[in-house]
């Protein structure tokens, strides 16, 4: 059974990331790991078909925003230079994990799980924890109860990862970046 690799990554390896790995039949198992190598470890393990991480993986050309950041925020999504003091450190992890993982032979991709979640029309950590969770689990992702926003947002990176795989994705693309995002169309359903 195919499985997806989503990851909330902290700027500093002193914090905890979270991870979630999402199976083809959308169960989930999350949890958090410190170190890169620790990361590489399980995706070794469990060999993912894609790993999305939420953590810029490129650097702007020029300026303090990428190509894709300038298109988001044409589309009304709010995002961070990756060159902001808070992100610069974010950014530069992203990078070395995404080599180290490509290096054993992992699909990467650059998710946002802000972006994703106001796509799929469902709340942001910021706004409303619980309703996060009820609208992943709208999406028909399986999963242990939590309001930890961290494991949230790994959870929709991997189902970001899991979107990508199956061909329901929005790339939004530029000389210097490529960041995924779940199709719309994937949108959960309203029950009257």
């Amino acid at each position: 059974m195919d499985v997806y690799l989503g990851v909330d990554l902290s700027a500093s390896r002193r914090r905890k990331s979270a991870y979630a790995l999402l199976y083809e039949d959308l169960s989930c198992k999350a949890g958090f790991f410190s170190g890169d190598d620790e990361l590489v470890a399980l995706a070794e393990e469990y060999s993912p078909r894609v790993v999305g991480i939420d953590a810029p993986l490129s650097f702007p050309k020029g300026g303090r925003l990428r190509g894709c950041d300038k298109a988001l925020l044409r589309l009304g999504v709010k995002v961070f230079s990756p060159v902001f003091s808070g992100m610069l450190e974010l950014t530069s992890r992203g990078i070395k994990l995404k080599e180290a993982l490509e290096e054993r032979g992992f699909e990467v991709i650059e998710v946002y799980p802000g972006g994703s979640q106001d796509l799929l029309g469902i709340p942001r950590k910021s706004r409303n924890k619980k309703g996060l969770l009820e609208g992943l689990r709208s999406l028909g992702v399986k999963f242990e109860e939590t309001l930890q926003g961290d494991i949230l947002d790994a959870i929709t990176a991997a189902f970001t990862s899991y979107a990508y795989a199956v061909g329901e994705y929005i790339l939004v693309s530029s000389e210097d970046c490529r960041l995924i995002l779940p199709s719309p169309t994937l949108r959960p359903s309203r029950r009257a």
